[in-house]
C-alpha cells in the first residue's frame, strides 16, 4: 500500500468533509475537479506545511511526497475567506509562510494546527473570529430557494462566493456523484437516467473531463489512487 486515502463528513454546516492521507513512498494521485477550496496541514521529514487549495475545474495528476501525512478540510459551497477573492483559488491555491508543527498564520492571526478530530473546533474559531464568511444568497440558492433579485445579481454573487458559476459547481458535483455511483456498482444508463445525463457517451466524457476515470476503471477500481469518496477508501 503506496497510499492511505480516508474521508469523512462533517456535522458542521461550513465543512463538507476532513479527508486525510499517508504515503508510504513518492506515488501520484488524481485530482478530480472540485467546486470546494479547502486547507491542508502536512508533514514531512520533520516540516510542516499548510496550503490553501482551490475550486478545480478539471482533472489532473498530483504528486505525493514520500513519508508525508496529511490533513486536509474541504469547505462547504458558499464559505469563502475574508480578504481573499475566491476567484484568485480557482486551478491554483497558496502556500501559507510561517507554518510551524504547532500552528499556521491564517488571515493576520495565528492558530493552532489542528488533527482529524480537530478541524471542527478550528473552524469555529475562524467562523468567531470573521476569517471564515459566506453569502446568505448563496446558500438560499443552493438549497433550491429562488431570491427575489435578479438572475444576473444571483450568478454575479454566486460567482464572488465560490469563483465558479451555478452551472460549473452543478457539472462538477453532478460528475463527482456519477463516478460514487458507479464505483459502488451502478449501472452506466441508470447513472445516465438518474443524474440527467443525454446518454452514455455524454457521461463518459463529463467523467473523462472532470474525474479521470473511464467507467471501466471505476467500476473496477482501476487506475491508482485517486481523491474521490468512493467506496474504496484505502487506496493503492
Amino acid at each position: 500500500m503506496r497510499l492511505r486515502f480516508e474521508i469523512r463528513r462533517s456535522d458542521s454546516p461550513w465543512i463538507d468533509s476532513v479527508w486525510t492521507c499517508t504515503s508510504e513512498q513518492v506515488t501520484t494521485m488524481t485530482s478530480v475537479a472540485g467546486a470546494r477550496w479547502g486547507l491542508v496541514f502536512w508533514e514531512q521529514a520533520g516540516r510542516a506545511h499548510t496550503s490553501i487549495t482551490g475550486p478545480e475545474t478539471r482533472t489532473g495528476t498530483a504528486p505525493v511526497p514520500e513519508g508525508a501525512t496529511f490533513t486536509g478540510i474541504e469547505f462547504a459551497v458558499g464559505t469563502s475567506l475574508r480578504g481573499m477573492p475566491a476567484s484568485a483559488l480557482v486551478d491554483g491555491g497558496v502556500v501559507l509562510p510561517d507554518t510551524t508543527r504547532r500552528t499556521f498564520r491564517l488571515d493576520g492571526a495565528r492558530w493552532e494546527t489542528p488533527g482529524p478530530d480537530d478541524v471542527e473546533a478550528l473552524v469555529d474559531g475562524l467562523v468567531r473570529a470573521g476569517t471564515l464568511v459566506r453569502d446568505p444568497l448563496v446558500n438560499d440558492v443552493l438549497r433550491g430557494h429562488r431570491p427575489a433579485v435578479s438572475g444576473r445579481t444571483v450568478e454575479r454573487r454566486f460567482r464572488a462566493a465560490t469563483g465558479l458559476t451555478r452551472g460549473a459547481v452543478r457539472q462538477i458535483e453532478r460528475a463527482r456523484t456519477a463516478a460514487e455511483l458507479l464505483a459502488a456498482g451502478g449501472p452506466a444508463a441508470d447513472v445516465v437516467a438518474k443524474l440527467g445525463y443525454f446518454d452514455e457517451p455524454h457521461l463518459a466524457r463529463a467523467l473523462r473531463s472532470y474525474v479521470g476515470r473511464t467507467v471501466g476503471q471505476l467500476r473496477e477500481g482501476a487506475g491508482g489512487a485517486i481523491a474521490l469518496d468512493l467506496d474504496q477508501r484505502l487506496t493503492s
